[in-house]
């Protein structure tokens, strides 16, 4: 949906809480690898070590530089919702700042995925929210540009729509449509699973013979 003026949007469905939960106990290593090993928007840094990043995107595509649309949106946020900035991956001018990072997470903001620049860097650091965004500049924002605001974006090569789960973490980002969130949390599961049996038994120094196997699936067996 396309809004540049009204503020009557039509928000996406929430994430079922028991979903988020199953979510946030998954590295994204193990989900990208359960999205064909495409997923995930690449050249973001993690500005906060806050906890496990998992919500539903509400985006905004903005104008290099100008932030009128992130506070257009802000106003919309729900718990559990994930900022989603597509600001053209400009560094020139900051997006986002310290106050406005404050006002996402009192609204109960999941986190901010930002292609663009924030500032106040040490400040966002100390905030308890997710924070991923491309770089940061003391150069503050414009403000004349509406936006749009719930309309498909691309985010570091991640196509993003209004309404994809968003799961962030210290390795960085993956989203996926919701209507996949039950299959991706059965399969990332089972392949979480099966890898921390690896992990103890190398841990245990027991020898399981799992590299071995690997190279046969592959046909490169010694």
């Amino acid at each position: 949906m396309t809004d540049q003026t009204s503020l009557s949007v039509t928000a996406p469905p929430s994430l079922d809480p028991a979903l988020a939960a199953a979510l946030a106990a998954l590295p994204t290593p193990v989900i990208g690898d359960c999205l064909e090993r495409l997923s995930g928007p690449v050249g973001l840094r993690r500005y906060s070590s806050a906890a496990k990043l998992v919500g539903i995107a509400r985006t905004v595509k903005t104008r290099p530089g100008d932030n009128l649309a992130l506070y257009r949106m802000i106003v919309r946020l729900r718990p559990g919702d994930v900022l989603v900035v597509d600001g053209g991956g400009d560094v020139t001018n900051a997006l986002m700042g310290e106050l406005m990072t404050l006002e996402a997470k009192r609204r109960g903001c999941a986190g901010l995925l930002i292609d663009g620049a924030i500032r106040d860097v040490g400040e966002i650091a100390d905030i308890d929210l997710p924070t991923y965004a491309r770089g940061h500049s003391l150069r503050g924002p414009y403000k004349s540009h509406p936006g749009f605001l719930d309309v498909t974006v691309a985010i570091g090569g991640q196509v993003i729509t209004a309404g994809d789960v968003v799961v962030g973490d210290a390795d960085g980002v993956v989203t996926f449509p919701a209507a996949r969130a039950a299959e991706i949390v059965a399969l990332a599961g089972e392949k979480f699973e099966r890898e921390e049996g690896i992990r103890r038994s190398i841990l245990s120094g027991e020898d399981t013979g799992w590299v071995e196997a690997m190279l046969a699936d592959l046909g490169q067996a010694e």
